[in-house]
């Protein structure tokens, strides 16, 4: 069972102090009221909601500087494609990227996957070659590899997970070999909040020549990522789950592997020339974006991480550690509730299942009283599977949520308990 370092935890927060009272007024969807009760958002791992400035950035794009980008001469298209190129230098920073021709947009993690695995994948792994990924996988970090894995004649591996929900190392280092031409993991599990080792992950791939792809969806909301430091050859996002709005992400990836890769989708910014004998393809990251790209969506991830950016980041992600730990601890008094995921270091995600009581029964009550989570096997049916359940009661974490959002849960599973008298 997952126990807290309080002591290091109230270290922290004697260090540093986020005002989540004022960060929360930044959320005008905070301020609704759902079947009569205050809102209580506990659904961050699915999509976080968008602060005003996020909102903002978004009308005023609408309102005042709507036009397609890249090419045009007049002036609304020349400050679009401003605003435009500068989100994507505002994603490279974030990420630390090393060149902003590194970012690639896509429509999210998802699509950023699925880039990955038909260029890059399709042009590494052949018969008899392996794709390694992990038991904890997301299903968008699993099917694509399955699938490309079934087309180009080659394995798919699988590192199981241990009973707290982490990597079994040992397994790890045995299936990494020769044939592993490419290893893709989660940096954090949107089912349990296992934080995976990604650095350590990278360096045992890279000795063995396999590339390492991270699904990033879960943990660049809740740490700081450094993709150069990581060393990761490609790297995936999502902006709707770093309080941006939906339809946009982003891809990293190594200049050098990008520079190599064919188009994933063709038509549009991403020649460079055309004639009925040849086509030549633009330079990076246009190469990778056929077609209007979601200019608003794009502008609408730069707000946020402008916004994060005046945060104390490091307060608010203890705040959120601490926040985990108090849900923990509240969570393991309630008789018959089982937290499913419990490894030593977790961000953001509390999962459980509760005696006698199904989680889509659980999610329902709690939503009578205002209470947002999600319920079901969120994307990683594998996952259950491997802790012989079919679904879970998942609460995730937002800057602006408090232990009176966790009180309030644990209050509505009581209620849950009373009802079904479990």
């Amino acid at each position: 069972m997952f126990e807290p370092d309080t002591t290091l935890t109230e270290t922290k927060m004697n260090q540093r102090h986020f005002d989540v009272d004022a960060a929360r007024r930044d959320f005008p969807i905070l301020e609704c009221h759902v079947h009569g009760h205050p809102l209580v958002y506990l659904d961050n791992a699915a999509t976080t909601q968008k602060p005003q400035a996020v909102i903002d950035a978004i009308v005023d794009y609408y309102t005042s500087t709507n036009a397609n980008i890249h090419r045009g001469v007049h002036q609304l298209s020349v400050d679009a494609t401003l605003l435009h190129d500068n989100a994507r230098a505002k994603v490279k920073a974030f990420l630390n990227a090393g060149d902003v021709a590194e970012i690639i947009f896509v429509r999210g993690a998802t699509e950023g996957i699925n880039l990955v695995a038909n260029t890059f994948g399709r042009q590494h792994v052949g018969p008899g070659d392996e794709v390694l990924i992990t038991a904890m996988e997301h299903h968008s970090n699993l099917v694509p590899w399955q699938v490309l894995c079934e087309q180009q004649g080659a394995t798919l591996r699988v590192v199981p997970i241990d009973d707290d929900g982490q990597l079994q190392w040992d397994d790890f280092e045995k299936l990494v070999g020769e044939r592993t031409k490419l290893v893709a993991v989660s940096h954090v599990s949107n089912a349990l909040g296992t934080v995976n080792s990604i650095r350590e992950i990278v360096d045992i791939s890279h000795r063995h020549g396999a590339a390492v792809i991270v699904d990033g969806a879960q943990a660049a909301a809740h740490m700081t990522v450094d993709v150069q430091e990581l060393d990761c050859d490609f790297y995936v996002m999502s902006g709707h789950k770093l309080y941006g709005p939906t339809g946009i992400g982003a891809l990293y990836g190594k200049r050098e592997l990008l520079e190599a890769m064919p188009p994933y989708q063709t038509g549009g910014d991403m020649i460079s020339s055309v004639t009925f004998e040849r086509t030549t393809y633009n330079s990076l990251p246009h190469k990778f974006e056929a077609g209007t790209p979601d200019i608003a969506g794009a502008i609408g991830l730069g707000a946020a991480i402008d916004y994060l950016g005046k945060l104390d980041w490091p307060a608010v992600c203890d705040h959120e550690d601490e926040l985990l730990a108090y849900a923990t601890d509240a969570l393991s008094t309630i008789d018959g509730l089982r937290i499913i995921g419990t490894a030593s270091e977790k961000k953001a995600v509390l999962s459980f299942v509760l005696d006698g009581a199904h989680p889509h029964d659980i999610g329902t009550i709690l939503d009578h009283r205002g209470i947002a989570v999600r319920t079901g096997h969120h994307c990683a049916q594998p996952v259950m599977e491997r802790f012989g359940i079919p679904a879970t009661t998942r609460l995730s974490l937002g800057l602006y949520n408090t232990r009176e959002d966790i009180d309030a849960a644990v209050r509505a599973i009581a209620k849950v308990k009373e009802i079904f008298r479990c």
